[in-house]
């Protein structure tokens, strides 16, 4: 092969590789809640303190889930949690704590959570869960590179959050559960529709989803009394 074919060959090969575009779609919230939306406004005012965990696993390479920072499971994560505390009408006040993979090396920051846990009238812990699959995401990435992105790849996550509810002698007194996955396809055309589709803003609504969907069912069933 002539040498300008083959510079030819590898620019529009790295052409391809640099502007392959990719879009995100989420699906619906699973285990949503289904009834009416109802308000406490004349509810006691009470104290809480949000405990937060992000939690990410790649099956089949990770032996256990790892703890990741807020900012490495979504960018906004404290917009969104603001945004969906207006979901409640008798919280007084509220404190925040998010746990760290460092925390079995810091008993001041233990100490920090447990007297928070103390000094608030109930506790709501929130799990955050993001899972995918190594073998399909390997397999996916080699076979994107062998087709130069020209056929679509999915690369899928599987979200999931658990919240559980603790009165002040640190009893459960409810548990909500929400399911959601998101899936990003990957291919050399999809540049022209990623800009309506960004993976961090899908991301974003399963976090406001699974917020303002968990504390809503809180509220309406009167658990923070």
């Amino acid at each position: 092969m002539p040498n300008h074919c083959l510079l030819t060959l590898t620019l529009a090969l790295a052409l391809t590789l640099l502007f392959n575009g990719c879009a995100s779609f989420r699906s619906g919230l699973q285990m949503g809640f289904k009834d009416e939306t109802k308000r406490n406004d004349g509810a006691k005012q009470v104290s809480v303190l949000f405990n937060f965990s992000h939690i990410q696993q790649t099956l089949g390479y990770d032996a256990i889930p790892k703890l990741i920072r807020k900012r490495e499971a979504l960018r906004n994560f404290d917009d969104v949690f603001g945004d969906a505390l207006q979901e409640f009408s008798n919280i007084r006040k509220y404190d925040t704590f998010t746990d760290d993979a460092e925390d079995v090396n810091a008993p001041e920051r233990r100490f920090k959570k447990d007297s928070l846990t103390t000094a608030n009238d109930y506790m709501i812990k929130i799990r955050i869960s993001n899972t995918k699959s190594f073998a399909k995401h390997f397999l996916g990435t080699l076979f994107s590179s062998v087709t130069v992105t020209i056929l679509p790849i999915p690369y899928s996550w599987n979200y999931g959050l658990v919240a559980e509810v603790y009165n002040h002698d640190r009893q459960i007194i409810a548990t909500y559960e929400r399911r959601a996955s998101l899936t990003k396809w990957v291919e050399a055309l999809l540049i022209f529709v990623y800009p309506f589709y960004p993976e961090e803003r899908k991301r974003e609504e399963i976090y406001m989803l699974f917020l303002h969907d968990t504390f809503r069912q809180i509220e309406s069933e009167g658990v923070l009394k």
